[in-house]
């Protein structure tokens, strides 16, 4: 029963990365339809894009994979006991989602584009 179980693991890995795939692109897809049906012109659209972009995004990914790494290490250090590697991943990562979405909402209202 195990050897199913571990062939299947790579497969249904594979469709959900495909599938993930998948919807992203139907969604976007979509979204833009709306846009041309609604009767935007093509500079109106590009700039309902630019509105939608997060210039912070990568900064918010850094602070969430700094408290994953705090959480997988604190989780092993913890002792002999396996069993609060799990816990204190999960808590540190959504700790560094919440900091990440306050430090991000913070700059957002700081920054300002230049306009063209």
């Amino acid at each position: 029963m195990e050897g199913v179980i571990a062939v299947f693991i790579p497969i249904i890995m594979v469709v959900v990365v495909g599938l993930v795939f998948v919807t992203y692109f139907y969604y976007r897809s979509r979204e833009r339809q709306m846009l041309i049906e609604k009767g935007l012109s093509g500079d109106e659209i590009k700039q309902f894009f630019e509105k939608k972009r997060d210039y912070f995004i990568l900064f918010k990914i850094g602070i969430i994979a700094i408290f994953f790494g705090i959480g997988l290490g604190l989780g092993l250090v913890s002792g002999d006991e396996e069993i609060w590697v799990a816990p204190a991943i999960f808590v540190f990562t959504g700790l560094g989602f919440v900091v990440a979405n306050l430090v991000g909402n913070k700059m957002r209202k700081q920054y300002k584009p230049d306009e063209d």
